[in-house]
């Protein structure tokens, strides 16, 4: 057995060269779901694996040539940052469902991704209206509780990052580079900002990996697997936002587009996907009315709220004993509406003694678990 920690196999095991994590995933599978295990394996035991030929086999018996796990381990010490691997609770969850999920991400920043993701991409050449637009949407989706994911880069990631940030919410950037590299360079005190507002920095790449085509690829993916929607802003026929919204589709991932000016070529990839079935945004109801054909959501994504799709199942009533998959905070919500109450949002202020922020995060929570419904007046009534 390998002197390796569980972790310390995931670091290395994501850094050698030549294997994916899918290959590594049947490695897996064969060996016990034990990472150490692989590198002690004999070789004819290794290369029984589909996909593992002579290379990969050789890969992981000389991994010690290959990858300086020592000096890795005091980068990570140096940076602040931590190893999460795929089985690690702060792991976003809906990321941990794909296929090509990566055996681990270098994270800095605490947020645990105990809500839902929601990312906004675009391009880097915006306009004006796109900026306003990326950061309204930021802003506003962050205020209702949802972190916001985009990659940093110029343009609209920058302005999704900024409103969420300005909203006080969570914001999670996932990067095409190492976690020691800040690029572009212009968006240090940005990066810097998420770390300490409680949000993370995400990569699946060790550190001193420089950006390239394929990097920024690999990482649309982690952007569209780890949200429940992706939605572009501003962005032409051939942009990187392209291949997010494409990951988005091929992972069942909600695809929204924001319309621009027919005349405006960063406008024209958001009009071939909304010709193509994504769905038109106008603004962030128009996520919200998505999201209430979901039945609530849980730790890992979708969670099922007791009754959904049985017909036959007696629905909540006002006053009725809340569903066991409630947060604390939403049971103490969902307690004021008993015997029907009309409530507003600062009488449940006054009733819970919750921050303004955190009922209105709560009251979204509720909504779409489909427990309250928001009148026309304001105020909200148990379903």
């Amino acid at each position: 057995m390998s002197e390796l920690t569980e972790t310390q196999a995931f670091l290395v095991l994501n850094a050698l060269p030549d294997i994916g994590p899918i290959t590594t995933n049947r490695l897996l599978a064969a060996f016990g779901e034990d990472p150490r295990r692989l590198f002690d394996a004999p070789v004819a035991e290794l290369e029984a694996v589909k996909g593992v030929g002579p290379k990969i086999s050789g890969n992981l018996r000389n991994w010690r040539e290959l990858v300086n796990l020592p000096k890795e381990l005091a980068r990570l010490a140096q940076a602040g940052a931590t190893f999460v691997t795929s089985r690690d609770p702060a792991y976003p969850p809906l990321l941990r469902e794909l296929a090509d999920a990566p055996l681990g991400l270098y994270r800095r920043g605490d947020y645990s991704f105990d809500a839902p993701c929601v990312a906004i991409v675009g391009s880097r050449r915006t306009t004006l209206y796109g900026q306003s637009v990326a950061k309204k949407l930021g802003y506003e989706l962050a205020r209702l509780g949802f972190c916001v994911v985009s990659g940093l880069a110029r343009g609209i990631d920058t302005f999704a990052h900024e409103g969420a940030l300005e909203a006080g919410g969570r914001t999670a950037a996932v990067l095409g580079n190492g976690i020691d590299i800040i690029y572009p360079p212009e968006n240090l005190k940005l990066y810097q900002r998420i770390e300490e507002s409680g949000g993370a920095i995400l990569t699946e790449f060790p550190f001193g990996r420089r950006a390239d085509k394929q990097s920024f690829a690999m990482r649309n993916r982690i952007v569209a697997g780890m949200s429940r929607a992706v939605i572009v802003v501003e962005s032409d026929v051939s942009g990187g936002s392209m291949i997010t919204a494409k990951f988005a589709g091929e992972q069942g991932r909600l695809v929204f587009a924001v319309p621009g000016r027919i005349d405006q070529p960063t406008s024209a990839g958001c009009h071939q996907l909304i010709r193509d079935g994504a769905t038109l945004l106008t603004s962030v109801d128009d996520v919200l009315s998505e999201f209430n054909y979901l039945q609530g959501f849980g730790p890992g994504g979708v969670a099922p709220v007791a009754g959904a799709g049985d017909a036959a199942a007696p629905k909540s009533a006002p006053g009725a004993t809340p569903p066991a998959t409630l947060t604390p905070d939403e049971a103490k919500v969902f307690a004021c509406f008993a015997g029907g109450a009309l409530l507003a949002p600062d009488a449940l202020v006054a009733a819970t003694g919750l921050a303004s922020h955190t009922l209105s995060s709560t009251l979204m929570m509720l909504e779409l678990k489909r427990l309250v419904v928001r009148r026309a007046d304001g105020t909200y009534e148990a379903r």
